[in-house]
This record gives structure tokens, C-alpha cells and sequence, in this order.
């Protein structure tokens, strides 16, 4: 049955149950599709938005005060479920509250103190010079990785003169 086809008595209860079956979901759709835009910081502003235009409203009904309360549960769970659907945009974490007191801004100064730190670390980042084996049946002789490459170089150039 159409609109058109309709009986004018029932126009006004037909839009009432239009409203109340699909404003549900059109409301979630919307709060969605912001979300993801937007991300779940901008929900939050507008989920207050919608409990003050509710609140504020002022209508003539003979259950107007459970009305504005069931519409504002619709409200606060449809963002409920926005917040936790996977497609909501996560908010970028506010880092002004973690940063250091004091703290430059300026890339270049920020980059040399990178660079200063990574300086005063810089022998703990290198690998270590001594390579050592625990075998048992006795203690060998530590050989650091600079003794080992002369060693070769040293073997290599013996069999080059045995071959001359």
C-alpha cells in the first residue's frame, strides 16, 4: 500500500511507525559513516548534540518525559555501537599531555639532540669485539674478529707462495 492509497485516517499513525522502525537505523548509518570520517572524538560532540536537542524539545505528548528517555537511550547506544564498530576511524592519541616539559618543537633541534643521543650510545650499539666458545676439555685462546680476518689473510697469502 502506497501513500497515495492510504486512508487519511491512518496517515499520521503510519508516520509515526515509519519513524520508529526506520529512524533507528538511519541514525546508526549516519553516526557510522561519520565515524568514519571523522573519528569517535567528533561522535562524542555530536552524541551530545542529540541528548540537548532532545532534552530541549518541546513537545505535546501525554508521555513526553519517557519519550525524551527512550530517545536518548537510542541515542547513547546507537554511538555506543559506532565507537565499537571496527570501521569507526580511531582519534589520533593527543601526545601534547605526553610530551616532556620543555620539550623543543623544532625539527632541527630535535634532530640534533637524536643525533646526541645516538652518539652517547653508540659503543653499545656496536657488536661485541670478542668472540669467545665454551667447549669443554679445556680453555682456548680468545680471538677477537680482527685476529681471525688476519689469520686468513695470513693463510691465503702462504698458499698463494706454495702455489707460486
Amino acid at each position: 500500500m502506497s501513500l497515495h492509497t492510504l486512508h487519511p485516517e491512518h496517515v499520521d499513525e503510519t508516520r509515526m511507525n515509519a519513524y520508529s522502525t526506520f529512524a533507528p537505523a538511519l541514525l546508526n548509518s549516519l553516526a557510522l559513516r561519520l565515524a568514519r570520517c571523522q573519528g569517535t572524538k567528533e561522535l562524542a560532540e555530536v552524541e551530545k548534540s542529540l541528548i540537548r536537542l532532545v532534552e530541549d524539545s518541546d513537545v505535546a505528548a501525554p508521555q513526553v518525559e519517557a519519550m525524551k528517555e527512550f530517545a536518548i537511550e537510542l541515542v547513547v547506544s546507537t554511538m555506543k555501537n559506532v565507537r565499537d564498530h571496527p570501521d569507526s576511524k580511531s582519534d589520533l592519541e593527543e601526545i601534547a599531555g605526553r610530551r616532556t616539559q620543555g620539550r623543543s618543537e623544532s625539527p632541527d633541534t630535535l634532530e640534533e639532540q637524536l643525533e646526541a643521543g645516538l652518539e652517547d650510545s653508540f659503543p653499545a650499539s656496536d657488536p661485541p669485539a670478542v668472540v669467545s666458545t665454551a667447549i669443554s676439555g679445556g680453555a682456548k685462546e680468545i680471538v677477537g674478529t680482527d685476529e681471525v680476518l688476519r689469520q686468513k689473510k695470513e693463510a691465503a697469502a702462504r698458499e698463494a707462495q706454495k702455489n707460486e
